[in-house]
């Protein structure tokens, strides 16, 4: 880490910054969020500028760890958009989950509604009325009997994606409870979940 840079500091050009976001923190600033990583970095930018900007490019879940990048500028923003928005940025995650796949490498194609009143993702293997399609690649790449770590490659950014489809497969995140793991204790407010690249 660079002297005077925060512990969540990755990398920084002038357009953009890439931070470690730990979990329990949520990624911007909503009713009820308190210290978000928008915040965080916001407070930073303000001692280098006196006009910082934010702009959020992606999201992670307040439960999930990992790399997130801001932009600093509204041209880099509009630009890191339409990057996400047509699929050309590479998202790379770790999953460690409740028990091993039968399948060590597959990409898992299905359809997902979001229930907005219980705040969960619902996975189908059909298509139907507000239901979106969904679709990420994972990877065995280590495991014991009881659970596996997985390497997963997101295809599309659906809502609770990554944990509804892999608790659909059989395999909840470690930690996370609302998607069925209750196996293994994991840290309060953090699920096994880490956004690697």
């Amino acid at each position: 880490m660079q002297a005077n840079k925060p512990n969540w500091w990755i990398a920084e050009t002038g357009a953009w910054i890439a931070v470690n976001k730990p979990f329990g923190l949520s990624v911007e600033k909503t009713l009820g969020a308190f210290d978000t990583i928008e915040d965080q970095v916001l407070a930073y930018l303000s001692r280098q500028t006196t006009m910082p900007f934010v702009g959020i490019v992606h999201r992670l879940d307040r439960v999930t760890s990992g790399i997130l990048l801001l932009a600093k500028k509204k041209s880099a923003l509009r630009k890191l958009n339409e990057q996400f928005a047509h699929r050309s940025v590479k998202k790379i995650y770790l999953a460690m989950v409740e028990g091993v796949p039968t399948v060590p490498e597959a990409t898992l194609s299905q359809w997902l509604h979001k229930d907005q009143k219980e705040k969960k993702a619902l996975v189908f293997d059909e298509p139907g009325e507000h239901r979106d399609v969904c679709q990420l690649h994972y990877r065995v790449i280590q495991h014991n009997q009881t659970k596996a770590m997985l390497e997963v490659e997101l295809h599309t950014g659906r809502f609770h994606q990554i944990r509804a489809q892999l608790a659909a497969l059989g395999s909840p995140i470690i930690g996370d409870e609302k998607y069925g793991a209750s196996h293994f204790a994991y840290a309060d407010k953090g699920i096994a979940l880490h956004a690697r690249s």
